[in-house]
């Protein structure tokens, strides 16, 4: 991480990916016209890569128009957090061979229901912010700048 001494750094590209590895739920923000949706959904990081499965729905009909997508993963504990932020391009995998090869990733429904559907997002722009918490500074302390 790069060291500054505010209360929020700036991570690394690889700093992200380590923590976007090191979870298995994040939240998907899809957008058609004037909706914007956010879900839940668990994933895995695949080869610089986001890959989720889903099953016939809004969120699969959202991605079918619209394939640029918003994913947020982040941890927040007692005295500490950070939050990953991606933009890419959702696509659904659709050839034998991409779901063949979907199929080895360790990726399971939390949920007991079929979703046959996986879907890849190829990463255009990735970054995060580590946060540690603490109190307010009061104002007479900040400098003015």
């Amino acid at each position: 991480m790069s060291e500054n001494r505010s209360a929020v750094t700036v991570l690394t590209e690889d700093e992200c990916w380590e923590r976007l590895a090191s979870q298995r739920v994040g939240r998907l923000v899809t957008s058609v016209g004037d909706v914007v949706d956010l879900v839940p959904i668990n994933f895995v990081v695949d080869d610089g890569t986001v890959v989720f499965r889903t099953a016939p729905g809004n969120k699969l009909a959202e991605l079918t128009i619209n394939h640029a997508v918003l994913f947020e993963v982040d941890q927040i504990g007692e005295d500490s957090g950070w939050s990953v932020v991606l933009r890419g391009n959702a696509r659904v995998l659709e050839t034998e061979a991409e779901t063949a090869e979907a199929e080895t990733l360790p990726l399971k429904p939390f949920v007991p229901t079929p979703k046959p559907t996986f879907v890849r997002i190829e990463v255009q722009s990735i970054g995060g912010r580590d946060y540690r918490f603490g109190e307010e500074p009061r104002r007479e302390d900040q400098q003015e700048g």
